[in-house]
């Protein structure tokens, strides 16, 4: 299951490239590049709301939409800043070099995560081994985007 996960994760990596231009080409041709966003948004929550209806997944009782805490509703802003920022800088900088910025910023920010055992992962503590993983990782990613 691991390695499905794995596969997902590579193919989903490589369709924010894809995404990148889709969104760029429909902001060129509609001339925004925040409609180009939110019709992304809007096209992704019609799919989410088919897979949902198509899977029968059943809707949370009243009781868990309470137990959500505050801060975790807000995890859309995330997906929505990267895509519109996708949307108008990818263009301009160049797909390698954003998805290069990104990888970093998502080593460190993982990193930071998992050795305080943050939103919900599992503590696991920065070692050696990993800071020196992390930095060729990134290290490889930015000689590849110069």
């Amino acid at each position: 299951m691991q390695t499905l996960y794995g596969l997902m994760a590579f193919l989903a990596g490589a369709g924010l490239v894809v995404q990148m231009g889709m969104n760029a080409r429909m902001g060129r041709s509609i001339g925004s590049m925040a409609g180009a966003a939110m019709i992304n948004f809007c096209i992704g929550t019609l799919a989410l709301l088919l897979y949902v209806l198509v899977t029968r997944v059943p809707l949370p009782a009243r009781e868990q939409w309470g137990a959500v805490p505050a801060w975790a509703w807000l995890g859309g802003l995330f997906g929505a800043f990267y895509v519109g920022l996708a949307t108008f800088a990818g263009p301009r900088i160049g797909a390698l070099w954003l998805l290069a910025l990104t990888v970093a910023g998502q080593m460190l920010a993982s990193l930071l995560v998992d050795h305080f055992g943050l939103l919900g992962f599992a503590q696991q503590p920065v070692t050696i081994s990993r800071l020196v993983g992390a930095g060729l990782l990134l290290a490889g990613v930015l000689l590849v985007a110069r």
